[in-house]
C-alpha cells in the first residue's frame, strides 16, 4: 500500500482530479438514496401513527389512482361497520372536495362596485381543499388540533338529522392556519364557500350571492395528509349540501377511515369487511404503505439510473488515469519485474492505487452527499407547507453509507482491471531497451 501512496503522490493534480470525480459520483448516489429513504421512512412513520388501520373506498378503486368515486350512504355505513366487525373502534366518513373561499373584505369591495372596480389589485377568491366529517367519529385517528376557538359545537352531524337533511345548519367551519392566513381571518370571522369560481372581478359579486356563509369557530394546525393544501373543515352533511343535491341524496363520502381496537388482526378485519360490504374496497395499512413504496421505488429507480451514469463516467475516467499512470511508469514496472517481482504483485499494485483513489473519493463524496442531502431537505421543508413535526425528506442509515462504500469499491476494482492486465503484460526486455 506504501508503493500505491508513493505513486499517487507523484501526480498530485491528477490524483486530486480523479478522487474528485469519484467523490462527485458518490455524492450523487448518497444524495439520491438518502432522499428516497427519508421520504419512505417518514411516510411509513406518519401512516403508522395516524391511527388509520383500514381505509374503505368505493368498489373497484385503486389506492394509486389519485381519485376516489363517491361512497354512498356514508352515515349509514359508518354506523354499520362496527356492527359487522366488533374489532372496528372507529369508522369515520370523510368527504374531500375542492372549494373556493372568500372573506368579508372582498365581499364588501365587490358589492361596492357591480363590475368589480372596487376590488384592489391582488385581491381574489382562494381555492382550497375541504374536508367534511363527523367530529365525534374521529376517535383514535390523528386529526389536526384546534389551537384557537371552541371548535365544532356538536360531536355529531346536526344537519343530517337521520337522513332527512332537515336539521339545523350550524354554518361552522374550522380553518387550518394556511387558509386562515390566505383569507386573513380569525376566529369569529365570516367566510363564504362555493364549489364554483368566478372568472374575473366582474363576477365576484354574483359569486357571493350564490355562495354560502360560514362562521370560523376554530383555527387548526396543518394536516400532514394534505401537506401542501390550505384546508377548511366542515360537518359532513353541510359540505354535502354545498356540493349539490346529488351529494345529499346519495349521502356521499370519499373515504371511510377505520381505526381498530386490535390492529394486529387488520388482515382478518380487511377480509371480513370486504365480504360484508361488497360495494366497498377495503385497504389495509400495508396496502397504503405499499403504494408509498411503489411511488418511492419509481423515484429510486430514476435516481439509480442517474447515479449509474455518474458511476460509469467516474469508472471510465479512473480507468483512463490508471492506464496513463501505467504507461508513464512502464520502465519502473519492467525494472521491478526484472528484479523478480511476479506479475500478480505488479497487478496488485495497480489495484491498490485504484482502491486508494476510491477511498479518497469516498472521503470527498460522503460528506458532500450528506451535506447536499440536508441542504435539499431544508429547502423542501420550507417549500412545502403543512408538514408535520419531525417529517424529514432525508434519512441516513447503514444502507446509504454502505451503498457509498460499495460504489467506490466497485469503481476502484472495475477501473483497475484493464490497467492491471496491461501492467502485468508489459514486455520486460522491450521496456528496458526503450530510449
Amino acid at each position: 500500500m506504501h508503493d500505491a501512496f508513493t505513486g499517487l503522490r507523484r501526480r498530485p493534480g491528477r490524483t486530486a482530479a480523479t478522487a474528485l470525480g469519484i467523490g462527485l459520483a458518490t455524492a450523487l448516489v448518497v444524495l439520491l438514496l438518502s432522499l428516497s429513504t427519508g421520504i419512505q421512512q417518514s411516510s411509513a412513520r406518519l401512516a403508522t401513527a395516524s391511527g388509520v388501520d383500514l381505509l374503505a373506498a368505493s368498489a373497484n378503486t385503486s389506492i394509486t389512482s389519485g381519485s376516489f368515486p363517491p361512497v354512498e350512504s356514508a352515515h349509514t355505513l359508518a354506523a354499520s361497520l362496527p356492527r359487522s366487525d366488533p374489532n372496528v373502534a372507529t369508522a369515520s366518513p370523510w368527504l374531500v372536495a375542492p372549494l373556493v373561499f372568500g372573506n368579508a373584505s372582498l365581499r364588501a369591495a365587490a358589492n361596492a362596485s357591480p363590475r368589480g372596480g372596487s376590488i384592489p389589485p391582488g385581491w381574489g377568491l382562494a381555492g382550497a381543499a375541504s374536508i367534511g366529517w363527523i367530529p365525534g367519529r374521529n376517535a383514535g385517528l390523528e386529526v389536526p388540533a384546534v389551537y384557537a376557538g371552541p371548535g365544532f359545537s356538536s360531536p355529531g352531524d346536526p344537519h343530517y338529522a337521520n337522513g332527512s337533511y332537515a336539521g339545523p345548519s350550524t354554518h361552522e367551519i374550522v380553518l387550518d392556519q394556511g387558509l386562515a392566513g390566505l383569507l386573513n381571518v380569525s376566529v369569529g370571522a365570516s367566510v363564504w364557500a362555493s364549489p364554483q369560481s368566478a372568472a374575473g372581478p366582474a363576477e365576484v359579486a354574483g359569486w357571493y350571492a350564490n355562495a354560502s356563509s360560514f362562521r370560523v369557530v376554530g383555527l387548526s394546525g396543518p394536516y400532514w395528509l394534505f401537506p401542501s393544501s390550505s384546508l377548511g373543515f366542515f360537518y359532513l352533511s353541510e359540505l354535502q349540501g354545498l356540493l349539490g343535491p346529488g351529494s345529499t341524496r346519495g349521502d356521499e363520502a370519499s373515504l371511510i377511515l377505520i381505526h381498530l381496537n386490535d390492529p394486529t388482526q387488520a388482515d382478518h378485519d380487511q377480509a371480513r369487511l370486504a365480504t360484508a360490504f361488497p360495494t366497498l374496497t377495503v385497504f389495509s395499512l400495508g396496502n397504503i404503505l405499499g403504494a408509498v413504496e411503489q411511488a418511492v421505488s419509481l423515484y429510486r429507480t430514476f435516481g439509480t439510473l442517474i447515479g449509474l451514469v455518474g458511476v460509469v463516467v467516474a469508472t471510465l475516467f479512473t480507468t483512463t488515469v490508471l492506464g496513463i499512470s501505467v504507461d508513464e511508469r512502464s520502465r519502473e514496472i519492467a525494472v521491478r519485474r526484472a528484479l523478480g517481482f511476479p506479475r500478480r504483485a505488479v497487478g496488485w499494485l495497480v489495484v491498490q492505487e485504484a482502491l486508494v483513489l476510491g477511498v479518497l473519493g469516498l472521503c470527498v463524496g460522503l460528506p458532500t452527499g450528506l451535506a447536499g442531502a440536508f441542504l435539499v431537505n431544508s429547502f423542501l421543508v420550507h417549500l412545502v407547507n403543512g408538514l408535520p413535526a419531525g417529517f424529514t425528506f432525508v434519512a441516513v442509515d447503514p444502507f446509504v453509507i454502505g451503498s457509498g462504500l460499495a460504489e467506490v469499491t466497485a469503481i476502484g476494482l472495475v477501473a483497475s482491471i484493464g490497467p492491471a492486465f496491461y501492467a502485468m503484460r508489459l514486455p520486460i526486455a522491450g521496456e528496458l531497451r526503450a530510449p
